[in-house]
């Protein structure tokens, strides 16, 4: 109990820079980790050729599912956790995270079953064309089975970030991406195993997690524990957890569906215009990581606050994490602009239609960059102090109110440009549109 009162007395008095520079870089280091890892299969696999690449991107929509549900669940329970831990109400902390991996895990098991039934089916519906097909089902039959495992992971991590363990969260997710880049080369290659081999790796590399993240529950490292005997008998219980992750759900799932419609249009200019933008993708998933991270480290702290009545805690952890992530997305953006070409190149077996369809993308989407920041803290403050139905709001923005109309309009009027210009205007939009949300909560706190 000590260790849980000094964990109370750090998040709720520690200066609010410090504190989140703290719970910050483990976690971005986490979220990095896995973009690397993401990255890497893309990497490997890319040197088999244009169509082998574009399987990487279409299988995302599917990895994107996965982790949809995986993080409703974690975000859910962990903004639950981070409130109950601020009131000090341990023992209801254990059962709602008890309740929420054991949920996770059971639903894994079952999206595995429906997905495995009708794989090439689904892979034709997520983007791929003839040619990519072949590997798009080698690289998801693998990724498909791993469902479980890695909402398990998904879950265990959010959990551990949300009490502020950022760095349990950052061991459990960094040995198993390391691992992964590590075994990549070796199944596609050594092994000849092509892209059924970077599937293999990413879900050893999960299991590896699973079992580390799993370890700090069962070894004391969390103040929520996890006990099959403390799984909640109400369903209330587990309609709050997914109630309070539902804009992660949104995000995700939005972000799934964005994917999709994005690689549907892609596929009309060919393997190189499908490879190109999952290039892209992959490329920025690597700085929204930081800013995701950044995010991350800022929940718990307006968590543990609000739930102790912190309110002006809660105010400056905002306005900080705010401009902490303007500048961050600055810097990690304008190299990006100005090296655009030579990092399209590095993903490509020499074809020249990928890099000139991605850099331009790319550039695009470094413009928009500085203002990402504002829809994504505004969307995870609304979460993690309980406003679920604005956050859900705040989080489809991006991706269900701009970019999938943006998607289906652009490219008919523009062709290609249109596909490239959707996803950068979407989230000018998507930023703009969250400024008066994020100035409401700003005046509530000041009148709490």
């Amino acid at each position: 109990m000590k260790n849980d009162d000094a964990q109370f007395k750090k998040m709720t008095e520690e200066s609010i820079p410090r504190l989140i520079a703290s719970l910050s870089v483990p976690t971005v280091i986490s979220m990095l980790v896995t973009s690397v890892y993401n990255m890497a299969d893309t990497y490997f696999v890319s040197r088999l050729g244009t169509s082998a690449s574009g399987a990487v991107g279409v299988v995302f929509s599917l990895m994107a599912i996965i982790q949809a549900v995986g993080f409703a669940i974690g975000m859910g329970s962990g903004s639950l956790i981070s409130r109950l831990l601020g009131q000090q109400k341990e023992d209801e902390a254990t059962e709602i995270a008890s309740s929420a991996i054991f949920m996770g895990i059971g639903l894994g098991i079952i999206l595995a079953a429906i997905a495995s039934i009708k794989i090439n089916d689904l892979m034709l519906i997520f983007g791929a064309t003839e040619t990519i097909l072949p590997y798009a089902v080698s690289y998801a039959r693998y990724i498909i089975f791993g469902a479980p495992v890695m909402m398990g992971s998904f879950i265990m991590n959010n959990i551990l970030r949300s009490q502020g363990r950022a760095k349990y969260a950052m061991i459990g997710i960094g040995f198993g991406g390391v691992l992964n880049v590590v075994l990549d080369p070796l199944f596609i290659f050594t092994f000849n195993m092509g892209t059924a081999g970077a599937a293999i790796a990413t879900l050893v590399s999960q299991c590896v997690s699973f079992l580390i993240l799993l370890a700090c529950f069962l070894t004391g490292k969390s103040a929520a524990k996890l006990k099959i005997t403390k799984m909640s008998r109400s369903p209330k219980k587990y309609l709050m957890i997914l109630k309070t992750g539902l804009p992660s759900l949104s995000r995700q799932g939005l972000s799934s569906v964005a994917t999709m419609l994005l690689n549907r249009n892609a596929r009309i200019y060919g393997d190189a215009a499908v490879a190109a933008m999952s290039i892209v993708g992959k490329i920025f998933m690597i700085i929204f990581a930081v800013l995701i991270g950044i995010g991350q480290g800022f929940q718990p702290v307006a968590g543990f606050n609000y739930g102790a009545k912190r309110f002006d805690r809660v105010k400056k952890a905002f306005v900080f994490t705010l401009l902490m992530g303007g500048a961050v997305m600055i810097i990690m953006g304008t190299p990006v602009y100005f090296c655009a070409d030579w990092l399209m190149e590095r993903f490509t077996k020499g074809d020249a239609d990928v890099v000139k369809i991605g850099k331009t993308a790319l550039r695009l989407q470094c413009l928009a960059l500085p203002l990402i920041p504002i829809s994504t803290v505004c969307n995870m403050t609304y979460q993690t102090t309980g406003k679920s139905w604005t956050a859900t709001l705040l989080s489809g923005a991006r991706q269900g109110l701009f970019f999938i109309p943006l998607i289906m309009i652009l490219p008919a009027k523009f062709g290609i440009f249109g596909l490239q210009l959707s996803q950068p205007l979407a989230d000018l939009l998507a930023s703009l549109f969250c400024v008066p949300f994020g100035i409401k909560f700003l005046h509530e706190l000041k009148r709490k």
